[in-house]
């Protein structure tokens, strides 16, 4: 498992792949993510501080992504996260936490309050009949103004059946609209039962992704392991 990368691309930054205790939801029907998780804390920081311990603060700029929410990393991951960024001279910090969590976030910034906190949602498309019947992604809420409070990033999950040329772009558009920066996810095979859709994929590949490639507030991740961490 590869948890440290650079990106040199787009918003050049560091990314970190830590472990926690494992997404508290687990009801999204197109994830297995939630498997790279133990409930052992001290195993969990030991892996953590070896791989913080890499961040070199080259762009002041740091990611930090886990199988779920960073409500989930234990409090001594989050205090060395704390540390190595101070360190490095990290300015901009990027997490990632499930809409459950939306109440919490407030507490997560002043906690990292001297640093530019990004909070990134995993929301995956803002049709909410594909979002919450099929992907059961577990949010109440139609409203991309509603949604987007409290967050500041997006995570698109495009290639899926029942998606076109016009819902994908629809869903960027909105999240443009709602968000600093969108990164679109290409849906790839896993161990779920929800399965990438060859057309739907050719269609973004062919009309959207030239459309968007250049743009320097979106990431496009055709492979899940495009930003250089996970297996």
């Amino acid at each position: 498992m590869q948890r440290y990368s650079v990106i040199d691309n787009n918003r050049k930054r560091e990314i970190v792949l830590l472990r926690g205790s494992g997404c508290v939801y687990k009801k999204c029907k197109f994830c297995d993510y939630y498997l790279d998780s133990c409930k052992d804390e001290a195993l969990n920081f030991a892996l953590n501080k070896e791989v913080l311990d890499k961040v070199s603060g080259i762009y002041g700029d740091l990611e930090v992504i886990n199988s779920g929410s960073v409500f989930e990393l234990d409090k001594a991951t989050l205090g060395y996260i704390k540390k190595i960024c101070n360190e490095r001279g990290i300015k901009t910090l990027h997490f990632e936490a499930h809409w459950l969590y939306r109440n919490r976030i407030n507490e997560l910034r002043e906690q990292f309050k001297e640093f530019d906190v990004k909070m990134k949602l995993g929301l995956e498309t803002f049709d909410y009949r594909l979002r919450e019947d099929i992907l059961c992604k577990g949010i109440a809420e139609s409203n991309p103004q509603v949604i987007s409070r409290g967050f500041d990033e997006v995570n698109l999950l495009l290639g899926l059946s029942g998606q076109s040329e016009e819902s994908m772009e629809k869903d960027i558009r909105l999240a443009l609209e709602n968000f600093e920066r969108v990164c679109v996810n290409i849906m790839c095979d896993n161990s779920t039962d929800v399965k990438p859709n060859k057309k739907v994929i050719g269609e973004f590949m062919q009309f959207i992704y030239p459309k968007y490639i250049d743009n320097d507030r979106v990431d496009i991740l055709i492979n899940n392991t495009d930003f250089g961490v996970g297996d």
